[in-house]
This record gives structure tokens, sequence and C-alpha cells, in this order.
């Protein structure tokens, strides 16, 4: 994907970006920004605390920057626990260089507090392939499968238009084969079948296929929920709000209305897992399980893999009395059959669905019929898609440096309490139970706050009482009015301190709160097992 070359300075068109991220700053000093060289990054507090909780798969998108967009927006975003896209962050490049790529990498990275992520995916571009590299060289990266389809379709019009066939048979060379070897006879036999064995731009994507096509990186999490290419549209979190006349005069105006959407989006889905009872289409334990632990979609997908093992039994193959093997394939279809190790509720399968998406595969499952396994093993529990995803301690991550006006305590005060109330906020909306909990909380805190503003009160207007001042006769007094004037000040200071007083005693019981969850969540993982392992024991 080329990138454009225009060069448009920060004191340009880049002026009406400057202004908002200044107003957002003052209104939130924990928002963060960056300018270098002619470039801008910028994050805010919201996105931060989401990268702690998905921030182990990313999707880097320069697309932006193309011809067809002409517009030097990057975007950092990643899956929340609805597989919905969440933002961890933005740039505008207008100096196109290299540097300009390692720049706004390590200034994300910087602003994660260096918590580098599993997996990245960027664009098929070797300048980003380079800056990916040094700047996060332990990170898996591959190239957006979205972007190299839609190249190859470019590439090859004339391919596409005199064989309508073409395109669902390789979308489906790509997307469906299961192994390696599949795959390599697929190509093949597509290459043949269309005569394009000497094509260059197909040799040049067949050299790349490591880093794009999905059963060499089966290996690595990437969140996958579906092989379709257009899941795969990195620039999805803006689609809808950033078009080809988008400009960076109203660039920002269409970024809010982005953030804000999708925030209701992942509200309205928090809710309706919270309040929708899954149909169980199965007797097993573990549907049940799984539909108290996940969220709504992600329960869908478990429920799909669960129902499949009706037609994908699990013939034992080997049994080293530790270990055995499984061979598990679908009725009709031996020629895919994968294998499945098992050893003492940890099993590995060749199809490594669960390492690629984290969600456990039909034929695992079905192993787990043959040896009675009735509840999903806490391992195979992965937290970022369960409805407690936020609920957990996130990964500490300490604010980048801001602005020397940005360190005032009240404002440091403000800043913190905002957050943490946020934080309050989405877990007292999780549950009736939860809530009910948060709100008692929260009215013993303003009775608490209520109850000091009235006793310091009642306390200044004793002691005015007790030095014998006429109330009246002191009326217009300039000396009277100067002390009014400081016992008010004082007043004040001390019902801060109360309030402060307070507002940490809320989050003592928000932590008791989440300690008691976790709690309660272990033990249930903790009785599953042990009724497994009695029950496995009766069985032998």
């Amino acid at each position: 994907m080329s990138s454009s070359g225009t060069h448009r300075p920060v004191g340009g068109r880049g002026e009406d970006v400057m202004e908002y991220l200044k107003r957002v700053q003052a209104e939130n000093p924990a928002f963060y920004y960056a300018v270098h060289d002619e470039n801008i990054f910028w994050v805010d507090p919201i996105s931060r605390i989401n990268y702690t909780h998905f921030g182990d798969t990313v999707r880097f998108d320069t697309t932006f920057r193309s011809q067809q967009f002409n517009l030097p927006f990057v975007t950092f975003t990643g899956l929340n626990h609805h597989g919905q896209p969440v933002l961890f962050g933005c740039g505008l490049l207008f100096n196109g260089s290299d540097s300009s790529l390692i720049w706004v990498l390590q200034t994300w990275l910087h602003a994660m507090s260096g918590q580098a992520p599993i997996s990245i995916t960027t664009d098929p571009d070797r300048m980003i392939q380079m800056a990916v590299a040094q700047v996060l060289p332990g990170t898996r990266q591959r190239f957006c499968k979205w972007c190299i389809l839609k190249e190859t379709q470019e590439k090859l019009t004339h391919i596409y238009q005199t064989h309508l066939t073409f395109e669902a048979d390789f979308k489906k060379c790509i997307n469906d084969t299961e192994t390696i070897e599949e795959f390599e006879l697929c190509w093949q036999s597509l290459l043949e079948r269309y005569y394009i064995m000497d094509n260059e731009w197909l040799q040049s994507m067949y050299g790349a296929r490591h880093q794009w096509v999905p059963v060499y990186m089966r290996d690595t999490f990437f969140g996958e929920l579906c092989t379709s290419d257009s899941s795969d549209d990195i620039s999805s979190f803006f689609r809808g709000y950033i078009d080809v006349a988008t400009t960076t005069q109203i660039l920002m105006t269409q970024y809010a209305k982005a953030v804000e959407t999708w925030h209701e989006k992942e509200l309205k889905e928090d809710h309706d897992t919270m309040n929708t009872i899954p149909i169980l289409k199965t007797p097993s334990p573990m549907e049940k399980q799984a539909s108290n632990l996940y969220t709504r979609r992600i329960f869908l997908k478990f429920q799909d893999q669960l129902v499949e093992t009706m037609a994908n039994p699990a013939t034992k193959v080997n049994d080293s009395g530790t270990v055995a093997v499984y061979r598990v394939a679908k009725f009709g279809e031996d020629q895919k059959a994968h294998t499945v190790t098992f050893n003492s509720f940890k099993a590995n399968c060749s199809c490594q669905l669960f390492e690629y998406s984290g969600i456990i595969c039909r034929h695992i499952l079905s192993v787990f019929r043959a040896k009675n396994v009735l509840t999903l093993p806490s391992h195979y529990i992965l937290t970022r898609w369960t409805r407690n995803a936020k609920s957990g301690e996130p990964i500490s991550v300490s604010a980048p440096e801001l602005p020397t006006d940005a360190q005032d305590p009240i404002i440091a005060r403000c800043n913190n309490l905002r957050q943490e109330a946020i934080k309050f906020v989405e877990e007292g909306a999780k549950s009736i139970h939860v809530y009910n909990v948060a709100m008692d909380a929260l009215q013993e805190a303003a009775q608490k706050v209520a109850a000091a503003k009235k006793k310091k009160f009642a306390t200044a207007h004793g002691e005015t009482l007790a030095n014998g001042d006429n109330l009246h006769a002191c009326h217009g007094h300039p000396m009277t009015l100067h002390q009014s004037t400081v016992e008010k000040q004082k007043k004040i200071s001390e019902l801060t301190a109360e309030l402060d007083t307070s507002n940490q005693q809320c989050e003592v019981y928000r932590a008791k709160l989440l300690a008691v969850l976790r709690d309660m969540e272990d033990q249930k993982l903790k009785l599953s097992v042990k009724v497994q392992n009695a029950r496995l024991s009766l069985k032998d």
C-alpha cells in the first residue's frame, strides 16, 4: 500500500487538531498528546485503560494515508470482550518518512507504559514492517488480509473480469484451508486452473504467505472470531465516519462521533449480555457454565463449537497411560481430521483455534465428551472474552509525562477521582446485585459527606456564639466580613478534606467488592475441577 507524499505542516491544516487536543487536555489532564517533527499523537485515558484489558492484539491502521483518502491519519485499535473494535490511540503523520512511523510507534508504546502486545496487524508496507520490527521486536506481525485481498483485486482485474469464479476460489483457498498442506495443494491447484503460474503479484504474495495467510499464523493470538475477509478490515472503528472527503479540519469532529458511538455500542452489548438469557442447545453443564461466563457474542461462538461436536466424533488412536491421542473428523470428511493430545484436562489440537482466537475448538470439546469432562477447565477460559473482562486488576499503567501545569494537586485529584468513578460505574452496572451494592456504598459515602458538612457548620456556628459576637450588630463591619471570608475558605478546605476521605472509603468498598467477586469466581472454578476429578475417579 503506497503512502501519500503530501507534506502538510502542523501549523497549517493541523491547527484545528491542535486546538481540539489542547481544549480536551484542559478539561481532562489525563488526556495525552505529543508533537514531534510535524507529527501528532494522542490518546485518551479510557483508551489507555482499555489497553490494559484488551491490549493483547493490536491493529495499526495506516490505510487513510493512501492515495484514496490522502489523509495522514493513523490509528491503534483492538477488540473488546464483545469482539467490537476499541481504540488505543491516534496520530497524524504530516511527515511521511520512515522515522515518523518509528516515532508514532514509540510514542504509542510509551503511552501504554511499554507493554507490547502479543501480536500486531498492519498494512502490507515494507516501511511499516521495518518500523514495527524495530519498535516491537517481540511482537508477532501480520499483514492485513483485507488489504491484500483488496490489492489483489486491483492487480488482477483482468482475471476477476474474465473468470467470475476466481474470487470465490481465491478466498476459499485463503480462508477455508485448515492445514498448511491443504493450503499448499489448494494454492497450486488455483494457479493451474486459471493459468496464472507466472503471475508476479501472486508469486510475491505467496512468498509473504507466512505473514498473512491464517493457516500459518494460528499459533499466535490475534482474536479472530471468523474467517471472512470483511472481518479483517482494520479501518472498521472509523468506517462510516471518515471517507475520501474528510479533511484535517473536520477530522476531530468525526473522531469524537466515532468514539462516542462505539462507547454506546459497548454499553448496549454489556446491557444485552447481562439482561438476555441465552438459549441453550444441549443439556451439557459446560454450555450452561459458558453462558454465565462469556459475553453474549463470544458465547454464541463457543456454542457453535460445542454443537459441532455432535458431528465430530473423537477416536482414540494412541494411549501411553498419561497422554492420549485422538483423531477428530467430521462425518464424511476424514481427510480433514485433526489430532488432539489429552493429558489430565489439558488438551492441544492441531487446528490451534484456541491459540488463535481464545475460544476452545470443537475437536478438543469432542475429546472432553469422550473423557466425560463436563465443565470447561479454567485454563480454557480467556478472561478477555468474559463478562468480567474489566473487573480484574488491570496491568499497571503509569501516566506519561504531562505538561507542568497539569501537575497541580487539585487537578491531579480531580483526574484520579474521575478515572476511579468511571471504573466504579462500569463495575456497578454489570449486574443488579453489584449495582445494588455499589449504590449502597455511594449512598453511605454521601451520607457521611453530608454529616461531615453539618458537623463542621455546627462547630463553626457554635464557636462564633461562644465568643459573644452579636451577628446582627456586626453586620457590615469590614473586619467581620474579612473574618467571615477566611472562615468560609477554611470550611471549604475542611469539607474538601472530608470529601477526599469519603472518596477513599468508596475506593476501599470498590476494591473489597471486586475481591469478593474474584474469590467467588475462583471458588466456582475450583469446585468444578474437583467435581470433574471425583467423577473421573469413580469412573476409573
